[in-house]
C-alpha cells in the first residue's frame, strides 16, 4: 500500500515540459510546424528571450523502474538505450510520421515496429536534444460510458 503525506491533493491541471534548446527557431519549426503541435502562446522578453509553448494534447507521465525501461528498449530499438527523460507522442500513422520527422532532421534510431502491447513504435534524436517515442495505437479505446 502507498502512502503520501496529503490524503486529498490539489489536483495538477497542466503537466508541462520545459526544454531549453540552442537553436530556438529549427525546434519551434520542427515540433510546431512538422510535428503538428498547435501554438498555444508564444512570449518574448529582454536580452531576445524567447518561448512558444505548444499544446500537445493530453499529457501523462509514465514512471518506470530500470527493469521496465530495459523492457522497452528491447521491443522497441535495435539496442538502443533510453535517454533518462524521453517524450513520446501518440499520432495516427508512427511510419508517415517518421519519415517527416527525418526528412525535418530527426535521426531515426529505431525504426517503426509493433510491440507486445499493440502499438507501432519508432525512436529518434529530435531537436533540442530529446529522444522522441512515436506511437500509434492499434486497438480502439473502450468506448466511454455515457454520462
Amino acid at each position: 500500500m502507498s502512502t503520501h503525506p496529503n490524503p486529498q491533493p490539489t489536483p495538477v491541471k497542466q503537466l508541462r515540459l520545459v526544454v531549453e534548446t540552442e537553436d530556438f527557431d529549427a525546434a519551434v519549426s520542427f515540433y510546431r510546424d512538422v510535428l503538428g503541435l498547435p501554438e498555444q502562446a508564444a512570449f518574448e522578453g529582454e536580452g531576445d528571450a524567447r518561448v512558444v509553448i505548444l499544446s500537445a494534447g493530453i499529457a501523462t507521465l509514465e514512471l518506470s523502474n530500470p527493469a521496465q525501461v530495459r523492457l522497452i528498449d528491447r521491443v522497441e530499438t535495435d539496442g538502443g538505450t533510453s535517454a533518462r527523460l524521453r517524450v513520446a507522442f501518440e499520432v495516427d500513422d508512427t511510419a508517415a510520421t517518421t519519415d517527416r520527422l527525418v526528412d525535418a532532421g530527426a535521426q531515426l534510431t529505431a525504426t517503426p515496429r509493433e510491440t507486445p502491447w499493440r502499438s507501432i513504435n519508432a525512436r529518434l534524436e529530435a531537436p533540442a536534444g530529446l529522444q522522441v517515442t512515436l506511437f500509434q495505437e492499434l486497438d480502439a479505446p473502450p468506448p466511454q460510458p455515457e454520462a
